[in-house]
């Protein structure tokens, strides 16, 4: 039998927003791989297995499902929004491309899912409408003086930002001094979303400016959209308000 890896993005939550592709991908594996919270989320066939492993231990379950499918297994790596914005992509391509030879001819399919920056934006309006980035703010990976920088470069190239992985019990401070360092570049009405959990049942949105940010709720379960000086608030009275960047910069040449 002809082993297959899929890397499956879940989506934002609920299984109304899992793709066909995903779902079939699912239905079709012989084991799941993946941070037990999100295989919870993944309906289970009675001679399916599962192998649940910790959020941080991304590298070894990578190769894990990989010397599983060399055998000839059908395999599914599940994660949270889309495998290829700071989940499990990355690292089943960084341990082939460190692994044995033979890792680079198994089949792998990575399967798109619905990351919360998008998630988030659909539920706000549509602050995404023009240039922007994604900033992870953890610094497990990566240090925090280059997460500065970035920030720094990005608020004042005049993206939209949007923030993944704002705060932890390790690092309650980081969020704060993010919004002071893009602060240097925008002024304090710029609107800024914090979505929590959005696609599943304790969602949250709440729309916020820079200068009060910091007084807003925020955890792992958060993602934060910053926006840039274009970006606008549409006031409606008796519902929730549209954050929009529009498409045009103000004085560009048609």
């Amino acid at each position: 039998m002809s082993g297959r890896l899929a890397v499956i993005g879940l989506g934002p939550g609920d299984a109304r927003y899992l793709t066909f592709e995903a779902r079939e991908a699912l239905e079709a594996a012989d084991a799941l791989y993946g941070y037990g919270p999100y295989l919870d989320r993944v309906p289970m066939r009675p001679d399916q297995v599962r192998h649940v492993s910790d959020n941080r231990e991304e590298a070894s379950r990578a190769e894990a499902a990989l010397r599983h499918v060399a055998e000839g297994a059908r395999v599914a790596i599940v994660s949270g929004g889309d495998p290829g914005v700071f989940a499990m992509a990355a690292s089943v391509c960084e341990a082939i491309e460190t692994g044995p030879d033979s890792w680079r001819a198994l089949d792998i399919a990575i399967l798109p899912g619905i990351t919360a920056m998008l998630a988030v934006a659909a539920r706000a309006g549509a602050p995404l409408g023009h240039d922007f980035c994604a900033v992870s703010l953890s610094d497990n990976l990566k240090p925090w003086e280059l997460i500065e920088r970035r920030l720094d470069a990005a608020a004042s190239a005049g993206f939209v930002i949007a923030l993944y992985n704002p705060v932890s019990r390790a690092r309650p401070w980081q969020l704060a001094k993010a919004f002071a360092l893009v602060g240097r570049h925008l002024p304090g009405v710029t609107p800024v979303i914090f979505g929590r959990a959005v696609g599943r049942p304790d969602e949250s949105v709440t729309v916020t400016t820079l200068a009060t940010a910091s007084d807003a709720a925020a955890d792992m379960a958060t993602l934060i959209i910053v926006g840039s000086r274009e970006t606008r608030l549409i006031a409606r009275e008796g519902q929730s308000p549209l954050v929009y960047t529009p498409r045009a910069v103000e004085g560009a040449i048609a």
